[in-house]
């Protein structure tokens, strides 16, 4: 319960952030409690893709390192990974929650553009809400639903209400 709860935490952080680097810092938290959450209620999927989901995150930390180019090859690899894994874990259709919802991410994280982070908290919520909903974790579920609520206001916050001041 103590990792569910840590990772609820660091991910809405991750969404209410204005700098890019602090925001996937508090997202590479996330991955981290989550996937040790995971492991613990047997949501295989959902583990490695967390475990994925770090990697890939530590790496977007980085991105002034990589040329364009390595850098369009890193967003395939990580891609491409998530498929793969979906193939190796599969547990039926509700793998494919997980795996929708980290292929968005993995694509808004990879961009610079912040709004693009905080809407993939949407649709994080969604996706992984549904997958918690299947392993009927009511504290996950919950923390999905204030993601989406917090993705949204954020998006409110720091997108639409500074655009009409």
């Amino acid at each position: 319960m103590i990792f569910s709860v840590l990772a609820l935490l660091s991910l809405l952080v991750s969404v209410c952030i204005r700098k890019r680097v602090y925001a996937l810092i508090a997202q590479a938290f996330n991955c981290l409690f989550e996937a040790m959450y995971d492991f613990f209620i047997g949501a295989y999927t959902g583990a490695f893709l967390s475990i994925i989901n770090l990697t890939r995150t530590m790496i977007f930390i980085k991105r002034e390192r990589f040329a364009k180019m390595l850098y369009i090859g890193v967003l395939l690899i990580f891609e491409s990974i998530t498929v793969v894994n979906c193939i190796l874990t599969y547990q039926g259709l509700i793998s494919l929650l997980p795996t929708i919802g980290s292929i968005i991410r993995t694509f808004c994280l990879w961009q610079t553009n912040m709004t693009l982070m905080r809407i993939s908290g949407i649709t994080t919520a969604i996706f992984y809400g549904l997958y918690y909903l299947y392993y009927q974790s009511s504290f996950m579920i919950i923390g999905e639903i204030i993601l989406l609520f917090v993705s949204i206001y954020s998006i409110y916050i720091h997108d639409f209400k500074k655009e009409r001041i």
